[in-house]
């Protein structure tokens, strides 16, 4: 039976990244660093051939999709823009903890706690989990092989929480920036459970001796995992 692969990757990095700034509707684009960090990726490490790129509206977002996949014009989905933050946008945790009384309430996850005048973590979690099934159902209909979604960390995680084999929480999917996973979309599983197989960590070493590095579940222990993502981040550091 047919079979599709859809790719997330998360965007490279911003000026509010390194900041440690709550940006999520904040519309900023790549940084320098950033940029440098993701054509090194590229030059050094495999991204996935696609048939077509989906990316938030958001500028970090469209930008390493141009980067990526300079071939491709990205198809702009607003339903893939990251979390809605409100007042605690354009601050750091630390600010927000002496400043804003619910902030420590929302962090902690609260039931009705959101940001004031932002987006509750149920809202954006339906917004998410709607635009994915409504592209995963479309995937199928058209028959489309593969495609890259580039989008946000926030996005990420909240699909693979909700959709992921294997399953786990939203705090187990973070994402570093330029890296994302593999998703195996099956007819079957996806119409009787509504869920999608993790297969791959992207990007992909091509020194790692075997078809692709496999997903292993990612525990940011070099010794543990034949390419980790936090061996990759720290030829950065260096």
């Amino acid at each position: 039976m047919k079979t599709y692969r859809i790719h997330l990757i998360r965007h490279a990095l911003t000026k509010d990244n390194l900041d440690g700034i709550y940006a999520g509707r904040t519309d900023s684009p790549l940084c320098e660093e950033g940029i440098v960090q993701l054509r090194d990726a590229k030059d050094k490490y495999i991204y996935p051939e696609v048939d077509f790129v989906f990316s938030s509206p958001l500028k970090r977002c469209t930008e390493t999709a141009e980067i990526l996949y300079p071939h491709l014009k990205p198809i702009v989905m607003d339903g893939l823009t990251e979390y809605n933050f409100g007042e605690f946008e354009g601050q750091t945790a630390e600010v927000l903890h002496e400043k804003q009384p619910l902030f420590d309430r929302w962090i902690r996850g609260e039931e009705g706690i959101k940001p004031p005048f932002g987006e509750s973590n149920a809202d954006f979690a339906n917004r998410v989990c709607s635009t994915f099934e409504k592209m995963v159902d479309g995937i199928i209909k058209s028959g489309t092989d593969s495609v890259a979604i580039v989008t946000h960390g926030g996005v990420i995680s909240t699909i693979l929480s909700n959709f992921g084999i294997p399953e786990a929480s939203v705090s187990q999917w973070l994402t570093p920036s330029c890296c994302g996973y593999t998703l195996l979309v099956s007819h079957f599983l996806w119409m009787s459970g509504k869920k999608v197989e993790v297969i791959k960590e992207i990007p992909e070493n091509p020194d790692s001796g075997k078809d692709g590095n496999y997903y292993d579940g990612w525990d940011y222990y070099p010794d543990d995992d034949d390419f980790d993502i936090s061996e990759y981040l720290n030829d950065f550091n260096k």
